[in-house]
């Protein structure tokens, strides 16, 4: 338990920014879930727009510090390699 008062100010900023941070995370998720059901469904135009609006916020987790550069770099990569393969 923190007991400074510089501990217990830290431990505050620290709650907020986790709730904050949860709330980028989902987010996140929500739009890879989106991509993921139109990749399963096979719908190529779906898949494809659904791709468009997933990449940009993945990057915006990476500059809210909410998951790693290379981490959103990978997953990029690696679900337009399955759009370009759905629309082939």
């Amino acid at each position: 338990m923190a007991n400074t008062p510089s501990a217990k100010k830290a431990a505050r900023k620290i709650e907020r920014r986790t709730e904050v941070n949860r709330s980028r995370r989902s987010r996140v998720r929500t739009y890879l879930r989106k991509l993921e059901d139109a990749i399963a469904a096979g719908d190529a135009t779906q898949a494809q727009a659904a791709f468009q609006a997933a990449e940009p916020e993945l990057m915006r987790a990476v500059t809210k510090g909410v998951i790693h550069k290379n981490t959103a770099s990978r997953k990029v990569s690696r679900l337009a390699a399955r759009v370009r393969k759905l629309s082939a």
